[in-house]
C-alpha cells in the first residue's frame, strides 16, 4: 500500500512540476501572464484528440482495396513511356487504393510488369517471355459514367525494380 502511494505521489509531483514549467516558459516567451484555463483546456483537447476513434482508425494499417479501371491500355502505354521499358503486361496490372471508394477522386497505386527489348547475340534474337521489371506508379482516378478511369497525365513512377 505504501509503495502504491509513493508511485501516485511521484506521478502527481511530476505533473505539478511539468505544469509549473509550462506556465513559466509561457510567461517568458509571451511576456504576459498565461491563461491557465486555456492552456489546460488545450492540453486536455490534444490528449483526448489522440484517442479519438477517427485518429485511431487512420493510424491503423489497413490493406489496400483492389479497384478495376476501364482504361488499362492507356495506363499501360503511359507506364511504358514514363518508365522507358519496351512493353507493359496489361493482364498483370494491379490497381489498388487506400481511399474510400465513395470519394469522387481516388489516389491509386499501379503495379505492373515490364519487358525489356529483345536481346541478340551472334545472329540470333532471343525474345523472353519473362518480365524484366516491376513498375510501381501512382496516379489519380475518377468515376466517369459509372466506371473508374485513371488520369494518365497524373501518373508518376515511384520505382522500377529489375527482376532476375
Amino acid at each position: 500500500m505504501a509503495k502504491a502511494l509513493r508511485i501516485i505521489l511521484v506521478v502527481v509531483l511530476f505533473v505539478v512540476f511539468f505544469e509549473i514549467g509550462l506556465f513559466s516558459s509561457y510567461t517568458i516567451v509571451a511576456a504576459e501572464a498565461p491563461d491557465i484555463e486555456g492552456l489546460i483546456d488545450m492540453q486536455i483537447s490534444k490528449i483526448t484528440g489522440i484517442f479519438n476513434s477517427d485518429n485511431v482508425n487512420n493510424v491503423l494499417v489497413k490493406d489496400p482495396t483492389v479497384v478495376n479501371i476501364t482504361n488499362k491500355r492507356d495506363v499501360a502505354q503511359s507506364l511504358e513511356d514514363l518508365s522507358k521499358v519496351d512493353g507493359v503486361n496489361v493482364d498483370s496490372m494491379n490497381v489498388t487504393t487506400y481511399d474510400d471508394k465513395d470519394n469522387e477522386e481516388l489516389n491509386v497505386t499501379i503495379e505492373a510488369l515490364g519487358y525489356a527489348s529483345p536481346s541478340s547475340n551472334s545472329s540470333q534474337i532471343v525474345i523472353s517471355q519473362d518480365p524484366s521489371y516491376k513498375i510501381v506508379a501512382e496516379g489519380n482516378a475518377t468515376f466517369k459514367g459509372g466506371s473508374l478511369v485513371v488520369d494518365v497525365d497524373s501518373i508518376t513512377i515511384q520505382s522500377i525494380l529489375k527482376l532476375y
